[in-house]
């Protein structure tokens, strides 16, 4: 299996994780296991039945435990929705993938239950185990506990199934954004910029409504500090009257600053604006920004691995296309082939 992009025992907070699962055991009724893209725990299994652990507490069977919650997963993340299935000892599991991104980074793994209609529907037992009476005689200790296992519906067993699947897709992506947050946080502050304060990182997190403004935020900050070099001297017009506009410019790097826009901010007419700046750049105003946003870009294909598109959107462009005209049209390039050269050029200076 293709290695995940996401840690999953990185990205969410086990305890809190543990106390969720505990109560998600409880009301759902089911026993639960949280795994990674490899099928290694990672919480505790909360609620597991007492026939399952002595199953599992068994060297021969459970080597077999282990096959149907692999074999589970893997089932899961081919439909891309949970798969319910029987066990081999014919006990109804669930095996919920965790997909973010169009990337597998774990499951939920759900059941030890029986079934309460009478007509069950055809599900697959997905690994058989051959009897022998060693086998035999285990379950024969164990039948007590497997008497007691829980009864649910095939109808309950769905719904409950849909409902884990959407709520910890939900919660994992939420904290993968926050892991994000703070990883981006990490790499301005090793930049010497000046990111926006941890309280109000961690404030907004509480509530997760903030992250993704958050996230805007710390771009923006990253893309000054890869952009710093052209930006380190601001230019101090001649005509002072044209300052506000070099400022907005210069400090509004994904935007889509107009002619008009900058006139206002100036408090002169448009007219008057276009004559001056033309005067004072030696170029139209509609020459000089995308050509300014174009030096900026070369700077971000030099030093980040950002794509063509996450650059045409950070430098305010309307669209990659429109982004990838511009370029060739100032370097005679595509974007991308010039990031080729520069690092085959790198790499050949080194």
């Amino acid at each position: 299996m293709v290695k995940s992009r996401f840690d999953l025992n990185a990205i969410i907070d086990l305890k809190k994780w543990h106390k969720l699962q505990d109560s998600l055991s409880l009301v759902t009724k089911m026993a639960i296991i949280t795994v990674d893209y490899k099928g290694v725990p990672v919480s505790k299994h909360s609620n597991c039945q007492s026939f399952c652990q002595g199953v599992r507490k068994d060297p021969l069977l459970s080597q077999y435990c282990q096959k149907c919650d692999a074999r589970g997963g893997l089932e899961a993340v081919r439909l891309n929705k949970p798969y319910i299935y029987l066990c081999h000892f014919n006990i109804l599991d669930i095996a919920i993938p965790i997909i973010i991104d169009n990337q597998y980074i774990g499951a939920i793994m759900a059941g030890q239950i029986k079934l309460r209609d009478p007509d069950i529907p055809l599900l697959e037992q997905i690994v058989s185990r051959p009897a022998n009476s060693e086998t035999n005689n285990k379950f024969k200790t164990l039948e007590e506990d497997y008497l007691s296992l829980p009864v649910l519906s095939f109808e309950e067993v769905s719904t409950i199934a849909d409902m884990l699947f959407h709520l910890c897709t939900y919660i994992v992506e939420e904290a993968i954004n926050k892991h994000s947050t703070i990883e981006m946080y990490k790499k301005a502050v090793s930049l010497d910029t000046d990111p926006p304060s941890m309280d109000s990182i961690v404030s907004s997190d509480r509530t997760y409504r903030n992250i993704q403004a958050i996230q805007n935020e710390l771009s923006s900050t990253l893309i000054e500090t890869k952009v710093k070099k052209f930006t380190s001297h601001e230019i101090r017009p001649s005509n002072r009257l044209l300052q506000p506009a070099f400022d907005y410019i210069y400090h509004h790097k994904n935007e889509n600053v107009t002619l008009n826009e900058m006139a206002k901010l100036c408090h002169i007419s448009s007219s008057y604006f276009s004559r001056i700046f033309t005067k004072e750049t030696g170029e139209n105003f509609s020459v000089f920004v995308p050509r300014l946003k174009i030096e900026w870009s070369k700077q971000l294909l030099e030093t980040t691995e950002l794509s063509i598109n996450q650059i045409s959107d950070k430098l305010g462009f309307c669209d990659a296309g429109y982004f990838i005209k511009t370029f060739k049209k100032f370097e005679n390039l595509t974007p991308a082939v010039y990031r080729n050269i520069y690092k085959n050029n790198h790499v050949e200076q080194m």
